[in-house]
Order: structure tokens, then sequence, then C-alpha cells
């Protein structure tokens, strides 16, 4: 019994763990060079008058 204790806190560590650093990513900013490129590729499109949310 003790084994599936200490497996089952193994993992609900684990999940934690992941739940906190996917929060972390999702959290972070969107760095400026990829902003810079977003904003490029928006007024290619609107360019040539694309749609590029297709």
């Amino acid at each position: 019994m003790a084994s599936d204790e200490k497996k089952i806190r193994g993992e609900k560590q684990i999940d934690e763990n992941l739940k906190r650093v996917y929060e972390e990513v999702v959290n972070e900013e969107i760095p400026d060079r990829f902003k810079d490129l977003l904003s490029q590729l928006k007024s290619q499109s609107d360019d040539d008058g694309s749609d590029v949310s297709r």
C-alpha cells in the first residue's frame, strides 16, 4: 500500500508541476520580434487584399 501512495503522490506532484509550467508559458508575453513578423504579414495581406483569417 505504501508504494501505491508514493506513486499517487508522485503523479500528483508531476501534474501540479506541469500545470504550473504550462501557466507560466501561457502567460509569457509574445516576443517583440514575433509581433513585428505578425505585423509584416498583416500589412502584406492588407496590401494584396487577401484574408489571413481563412
